[in-house]
């Protein structure tokens, strides 16, 4: 079960990703002018950029930290 850290990490970039695919289906087909869905896609995929960066960023902090426990 040493897989279960790496198991977690990929559950939850999965779920990151559909739901930052449901978000774009669903701008995409909500009643609204072109520019103003384009506007709240993108500033949508901002946001789960940002979200996924700070996921990413505590990832590799619980590593670092694993890793000098285990030295």
């Amino acid at each position: 079960m040493s897989n279960n850290g790496n198991s977690s990490g990929s559950v939850l970039l999965a779920f990151m990703v559909g739901a930052l695919a449901g978000a774009a289906v669903a701008l995409l087909y909500a009643p609204a002018a072109g520019p103003d869905t384009r506007r709240k896609l993108a500033q949508k995929a901002r946001e789960g950029r940002d979200t996924l960066e700070a996921v990413v960023e505590r990832g590799r902090e619980a590593y670092e930290q694993a890793r000098k426990e285990m030295a």
